[in-house]
């Protein structure tokens, strides 16, 4: 597996996952993928996360927002997240409008090499309650999203190196 997981321990006074991935695609197919509305309620079925609000399907463009349906923890959450940056096909992010967090600020860089792509996460996020939700942030949440992203990025991998991209792209 061409993944590799660079979780840091850097202190920006918030939790942040790192994660990279190698990719044998093209760039602009990572980028557009990792976009898709569709590909991502493929990744988060376990959750059974749907879009529901914004922009439901395709490809997410600037300035653009998506509300999030998905089951955690036994509870039903949703979450607004809106397009504040993009530079296609080599950055976005996308940051919590409404939802449960204090915060969320998901940056995704993507570096064309030789033979791959390689496709960096920095996942920002923060949960309410103070001292209480930064102990549930460390023992709990860290890992539990790490998780999802790592099976999100698999999926993009998937699909990327194979055909299957072609069945939510229009190249």
């Amino acid at each position: 597996m061409h993944l590799i997981n660079i979780f840091k321990n850097y202190d920006f006074g918030m939790p942040a996952i790192y994660l990279e991935t190698q990719i044998k695609s093209t760039i602009e197919v990572c980028f557009d993928l990792s976009r898709n509305i569709d590909l991502h309620q493929i990744s988060t079925a376990e959750t059974n996360e749907k879009a529901i609000a914004g922009r439901t399907k395709g490809l997410i463009e600037a300035g653009e927002f998506v509300t999030w349906q998905a089951k955690h923890f036994g509870i039903t959450q949703k979450l607004t997240s809106k397009i504040t940056a993009f530079n296609k096909p080599f950055y976005f992010r996308d940051e919590q409008q409404k939802g449960a967090f204090k915060y969320i600020i998901h940056d995704h860089y993507f570096e064309s090499h030789n033979e791959y792509v390689l496709m960096k996460d920095i996942f920002n996020f923060q949960s309410p309650f103070g001292l209480i939700g930064n102990l549930v942030d460390k023992i709990v949440l860290t890992n539990y999203l790490r998780n999802i992203l790592l099976k999100r990025n698999m999926v993009i991998k998937k699909y990327a190196e194979t055909e299957k991209w072609k069945s939510l792209l229009n190249k």
